[in-house]
């Protein structure tokens, strides 16, 4: 706190760091029911694969598309016919579908302690360069859920020609479990 204060040189970041504090530590679920955010189904493997592994105090995510409420994939290419916009609300799907299969498979997403590792997957042309700003989408909920030291963890942010059923992001994630 005496570097905030040292660099800050007042007390509205503090009340904001101690306000971001408060929201690390309250329940997941909790805290996606005050975002009004309702996790879809679970989504079933595409493929052989299994949504979630756990070894020890880690959870690891396979590939989570963009699909809607409905289990519709999202699809579009970045640069042609989607829009940033439209991009990150893919990822926001597409990081909904992911938390679905780790509450799934935990029980709760109250036995997460923190986001380790995303990486995300935009659907793009050649020429489009802001594939770290689409994953935003996810990177955002995610911190917005777990609180900015839980929530956000190193990611990579990867352009690629096509994804599985055409979908225009693909996530996956490696989280650390509470004891």
């Amino acid at each position: 706190m005496a570097l905030v204060s040292r660099w800050s040189g007042g007390s509205a970041l503090q009340e904001w760091l101690a306000f971001q504090g408060n929201q690390a530590s309250m329940s997941g679920e909790r805290r996606l029911q005050e975002l009004g955010l309702v996790l879809p189904p679970a989504p079933e493997a595409k493929g052989l694969y299994r949504p979630v592994v756990m070894v020890g105090q880690w959870a690891f995510t396979s590939g989570h598309l963009s699909m809607d409420a409905e289990g519709r994939v999202i699809t579009g290419r970045l640069g042609a016919d989607m829009d940033l916009p439209a991009g990150q609300q893919a990822a926001r799907w597409a990081a909904l579908n992911m938390l679905a299969s780790l509450r799934q498979a935990l029980g709760s997403l109250d036995r997460i302690r923190r986001v380790v590792k995303l990486t995300g997957f935009v659907q793009s042309t050649p020429d489009f360069v802001q594939h770290p700003a689409v994953l935003n989408g996810c990177s955002q909920m995610l911190a917005d859920l777990f609180g900015p030291e839980a929530g956000i963890g190193v990611r990579s942010a990867v352009g690629v020609s096509s994804l599985p059923l055409g979908a225009a992001v693909e996530v996956e994630a490696i989280v650390e479990l509470l004891g």
